[in-house]
């Protein structure tokens, strides 16, 4: 759907006379279209079609809203745009960090669609946040580990050399989201539980664990790619191998409070589909 403008027009269907270019006229501040259409034209005119001038502007910026984790906001942020060139319908995504997100559901806020890790949209769906059925995986976002640009890095990264970092690192970075809780889960698996817990930090909601490791807080840090690839003053050393990688499933799911339920279905179509699989591969995901 493309926007056209349509050219101003009286009551009577006639054009305006004022010669102005289109440009200069859809530019203009209210107070400023307002002085310029006041010649030669009565109050009860000038009040009308300020009046459609307004509503003109709040239909093109109406929005199908939605909340997400801070994985997913690259991506998110690419093929919402992308939707919005194709449909012409504009969609606004919050991304906070996915227990953030996932408290701020429970707590009654109005969103029409949720984009989290499969998992946080399952319990959320049999609290009955989530409109139930209504969840379609959208990307498989596999974990890694990285260090600071420069830092020593094994030239293998298979299950021992995860587990040697883990246990030698002097901090060890992790996220507030699954990518985290997997870490504590291989500690416990691999009996070093409280010394890991000792050296953990966890980057606050929101926070890329990249940021931690650039900025030298710590040794080794692990998250998903997605969140990796690209920042600053860091390496990726590789993705976990398959035996320990937990191959996080991020999915969306329409919210009970949506405003559009339509519009947001619509749209969870097309981050599901196959038309969006190039996106996410430049994103370091993949279609699950």
């Amino acid at each position: 759907m493309q926007w056209r403008h349509a050219a101003a027009t009286d009551c009577c269907g006639t054009r305006l006379r004022r010669r102005m270019s289109r440009t200069t006229f859809l530019r203009q501040p209210m107070a400023a279209l307002q002085t310029s259409l006041t010649d030669g034209l009565g109050p009860l005119y000038l009040r009308e079609r300020c009046r459609d001038f307004s509503k003109a502007e709040q239909s093109m910026g109406v929005k199908v809203s939605g909340i997400s984790s801070m994985a997913t906001k690259q991506i998110l942020a690419e093929l919402s745009e992308a939707y919005a060139r194709a449909t012409g319908e504009a969609v606004a995504i919050e991304s906070v960090g996915g227990v953030d997100a996932a408290r701020r559901i429970r707590s009654g806020e109005s969103f029409d669609f949720a984009v989290l890790a499969s998992d946080a949209l399952d319990k959320l769906e049999a609290e009955g946040h989530l409109v139930a059925g209504s969840i379609r995986a959208f990307a498989a976002s596999p974990m890694a580990m990285a260090v600071r640009s420069g830092a020593a890095r094994p030239e293998v990264l298979d299950e021992a050399a995860v587990r040697e970092a883990m246990a030698t690192a002097r901090a060890i970075g992790i996220s507030t989201g699954p990518s985290g809780a997997h870490v504590r889960k291989l500690a416990q698996a691999w009996g070093m539980e409280q010394s890991v817990a000792e050296r953990i930090v966890q980057a606050p909601p929101g926070v890329p664990v990249a940021a931690l490791l650039a900025r030298g807080e710590v040794e080794v840090g692990f998250q998903q790619l997605s969140e990796l690839v690209g920042a600053g003053g860091i390496e990726v050393v590789g993705l976990l191998p398959p035996s320990i990688q937990p191959g996080t499933v991020f999915a969306a799911a329409i919210c009970q409070k949506a405003r559009d339920a339509d519009r947001a279905r619509a749209f969870i179509a097309y981050l599901a589909s196959a038309e969006t699989a190039p996106t996410k591969e430049r994103h370091g995901m993949a279609q699950p």
